[in-house]
């Protein structure tokens, strides 16, 4: 999911998914992301996507799968 431009984008509902695909464009991950309505959701935290291909918002419970992982897996 690539950052959305708001002058061009409708903000993206937070909260209402709970699986969301993340591409490197969207490092460093944060939920909920830049382009999410931010009123009625829980604080920002930082999520460590890269390490492992996929991370779990300890708020919400959304997860972030990152595009490709396995390309970049170590």
């Amino acid at each position: 999911m690539a950052r959305p431009d708001p002058a061009k984008a409708a903000l993206i509902q937070p909260n209402a998914d709970h699986r969301y695909e993340v591409t490197v464009d969207d490092l460093p991950l944060s939920c909920p992301m830049p382009g999410m309505h931010l009123w009625n959701s829980h604080p920002r935290v930082y999520l460590p996507v890269e390490a492992t291909g996929s991370a779990k918002c300890p708020y919400c419970g959304a997860v972030y799968i990152l595009s490709g992982a396995a390309a970049h897996a170590h």
